[in-house]
């Protein structure tokens, strides 16, 4: 026995898959037709068009400042004081207070 007469006992390639697509080509096997391949082919996310159609809150609102607290001039007693001291007779916390008279 001589080298050039020796065989291998397995193959040296593995055989080859049929019909699977390629491996670098444009579509590789995914296809290349229908709705993606239209021209205009923008589908945008389900939950963007949602969010979309909602209303815009500008700015961000503490819901203690939305109401006001309303004194009257006449329960003042004529005696001027600051916003904060009005506040802490009355017990007030972070609202906007007004004057009324």
């Amino acid at each position: 026995m001589q080298i050039h007469n020796l065989k291998r006992q397995h193959k040296n390639k593995k055989d080859r898959l049929v019909g699977r697509g390629g491996k670098h080509a444009k579509t590789s096997g995914r296809g290349g037709k229908g709705q993606t391949a239209r021209s205009g082919n923008k589908r945008r996310p389900e939950l963007r068009d949602i969010i979309k159609r909602l209303p815009k809150n500008r700015g961000y609102q503490f819901k203690s400042i939305q109401k006001l607290f309303i004194v009257d001039k006449d329960k003042m007693a004529g005696k001027e004081e600051k916003f904060s001291e009005m506040r802490k007779r009355l017990g007030i916390k972070g609202k906007k207070i007004r004057i009324n008279g």
